[in-house]
């Protein structure tokens, strides 16, 4: 009741300011004020501004100070709801006007590593040559489920990520399954002859594997423990040039989707390792929030553009495949 008071107050209305909104939720979206204005690509002096002046225009306080980083304060945490209705308003209305322009301004994609390192460049080009005003960026480099998690927090407008046979996005999220394939085991291709191992074969290689919150490692991880084998990881790194350079070199094993091995500088001197009691089939989503106006054009060409790409690759995977 105290928030839709103050929303009544005429004076409030005239010296409220949508810039000083926006930057509170981005703090209290990011949990951070720098990477706030990162975002807003202002100064961190001048979010602190915008956030003092929507603070002197509610009365109230809206971070506590106390802690680092500021955190929202009660009546701060119902504040944010509000003004996340304000802003999307103002969305709402900034679509009305302009439903017969084409899409420009930002946006802000996520595309898994991997698939990143493959599509990214033709990805770009792609949306910019279409819509000259548009303004893409993509942040790679991520696991699929922080991905999911941006999207879900409106720091990114959608992503295109791997999950395993089975896995849905999130409710809050909507979208669709762009293709699938199987994640493979790979290793130094002189090492790999045999056309059966186990993973009790594996376990005592090691692995090279993207860090803690990627699901194929944590798939490997309970295959592992479920056998009581130890789970050794020589090599943590997102890096996936990185990964399969030292399982070329019989650094360990690694995990890959067999689209994404063809595309490999390493592929010749790697092997897909036959695991009879590891197989893993994954899909290809692209995920996005529920009101996407006239980002939904765009939006669609990303996840087409990206699973031209990944038909492409799976084309010329089966030939690896033992």
């Amino acid at each position: 009741m105290i928030i839709l008071e103050i929303f009544r107050r005429k004076s409030f209305f005239s010296r409220m300011k949508i810039d000083d909104i926006e930057a509170f939720v981005a703090v209290v979206r990011c949990h951070s004020l720098s990477q706030a204005a990162q975002e807003l690509g202002l100064t961190q002096p001048a979010i602190t501004r915008r956030i003092q002046s929507l603070e002197e225009v509610l009365g109230v306080e809206l971070l506590d100070r106390n802690t680092k980083p500021p955190k929202p304060t009660e009546i701060g945490l119902r504040v944010r709801e509000q003004c996340r209705a304000v802003l999307q308003e103002i969305d709402t209305l900034r679509e009305l006007v302009a439903a017969d322009l084409p899409p420009s301004g930002g946006l802000r994609l996520g595309l898994t590593q991997g698939i990143g390192e493959v599509a990214l460049l033709d990805v770009l080009q792609d949306l910019r040559s279409t819509w000259e005003g548009l303004s893409p960026q993509v942040a790679t480099g991520l696991s699929g489920r922080a991905l999911l998690e941006r999207v879900e927090r409106e720091e990114l407008d959608a992503a295109i990520v791997f999950l395993a046979r089975g896995m849905q996005i999130p409710k809050s999220l909507e979208g669709r399954r762009l293709g699938s394939t199987r994640l493979v085991v790979v290793g130094r291709r002189a090492d790999w002859t045999r056309k059966q191992y186990t993973l009790a074969d594996c376990s005592a290689h090691g692995w090279a594997l993207n860090p803690d919150g990627c699901g194929f490692r944590a798939s490997l991880k309970r295959a592992l423990a479920a056998q009581n084998l130890p789970f050794h990881v020589k090599l943590d790194t997102y890096g996936r040039d990185l990964q399969l350079q030292s399982v070329a070199q019989g650094q360990g094993l690694g995990l890959v989707p067999l689209p994404l091995l063809a595309h490999s500088a390493y592929r010749d001197a790697l092997a897909v390792v036959p695991v009879k009691d590891f197989k893993l089939s994954i899909d290809l989503w692209l995920a996005h929030g529920p009101a996407l106006g006239r980002r939904q054009d765009p939006v669609a060409r990303f996840g087409a553009c990206v699973a031209d790409i990944f038909e492409h690759l799976d084309a010329h995977a089966p030939g690896l495949a033992a």
